[in-house]
């Protein structure tokens, strides 16, 4: 038996499970901070996902919930393949009310973070949490356009989103990391820091610890004094884990980047750029329910952005 808590603004069908108890939606949409409990049954080897949208006064967001996969799903995180993907692209726009009192906005530079989203699951949950605090974003998939137009849109910063299969399949996030990390602040996610671990001379390769779907681990940082990902952030603290390929450590690009977190048993969970301090990367999942400090970790990644522009306007 599982129970699940989501947003009571969602309407759920569910034909094979039982759907112990329900709150009433309000007549109001201000209901951030209340829940419903699910509970439900499933067979073996089953998966289930769920999605919702919300719309608190004139700031849209896209809530997604994280998805059971099977058991013998190897290789993917989130959604297995492209055509089961039909969310269109997301623009977040900020209500008047939260863009008062967003972490981002003081920023003088209104150009969006761009998301490429690798037709995973979890994108929109990153959304969120960047919605949440003040940011402009534009969602495009990882096949929608080209790095050439991508530069031409002068982000502020870019996130590369988790994703199925590995960094050969997806689409313009490694040539990205490539080309517009040395110059724009990037943020990978669990395939996008593989994307930036390939870039730089790294091997992905099976984890040794098996298939980590929606499994817990804890994770230690140094991050050598600076403010970087893990500014605030406990040591250890807990990170939900979704994927079976991981940075290879023997292989491991030491010339060029560095290690800033890892499991227990060594694994790489997350790395930054020697030179370009910007270039950072996490394996595991921040917007995961079970990371415990997730959104202070992306709330760090837009304080990178403001830092650098902070940096070059001077």
């Amino acid at each position: 038996m599982c129970t699940l808590a989501v947003n009571p603004c969602v309407k759920f069908q569910f034909p094979h499970f039982h759907r112990r108890r329900r709150q009433k939606r309000a007549s109001s949409c201000h209901c951030n901070t209340r829940i419903m409990m699910v509970a439900f049954s499933l067979p073996q080897n089953s998966s289930i996902q769920l999605r919702s949208s919300l719309l608190p006064q004139n700031t849209q967001y896209l809530n997604r919930a994280p998805q059971f996969l099977p058991v013998n799903d190897v290789i993917t995180c989130g959604m297995r393949s492209k055509e089961a993907r039909v969310f269109p692209r997301l623009c977040h726009a900020i209500s008047e009310k939260e863009s008062s009192n967003s972490l981002g906005a003081t920023a003088k530079n209104n150009n969006p973070i761009i998301v490429i989203d690798n037709y995973d699951s979890f994108t929109y949950n990153l959304c969120q949490y960047m919605g949440e605090l003040g940011c402009n974003f534009e969602v495009y998939r990882n096949d929608e356009l080209t790095v050439d137009e991508l530069r031409k849109k002068n982000p502020r910063g870019i996130l590369i989103s988790p994703g199925p299969g590995a960094p050969q399949d997806s689409g313009i996030s490694l040539q990205t990391v490539w080309e517009l990390g040395p110059d724009v602040p990037l943020f990978g996610v669990c395939m996008g820091l593989q994307c930036i671990g390939e870039a730089f001379g790294g091997k992905i390769v099976r984890s040794p610890s098996g298939v980590m779907h929606g499994k817990s681990s804890l994770v230690y940082h140094n991050e050598g004094g600076e403010d970087g990902l893990f500014a605030g952030i406990s040591n250890p603290f807990t990170v939900g884990r979704y994927h079976s390929l991981v940075i290879e450590k023997e292989s491991f690009p030491s010339n060029a980047l560095e290690i800033t977190a890892w499991t227990e048993d060594g694994l790489v969970m997350a790395a930054r750029h020697k030179v370009y301090r910007h270039l950072q990367g996490v394996q595991f999942h921040p917007e995961s329910i079970i990371t415990t400090e997730g959104k202070t970790i992306v709330a760090n990644f837009i304080k990178l952005i403001e830092s650098k522009e902070a940096v070059s306007a001077t």
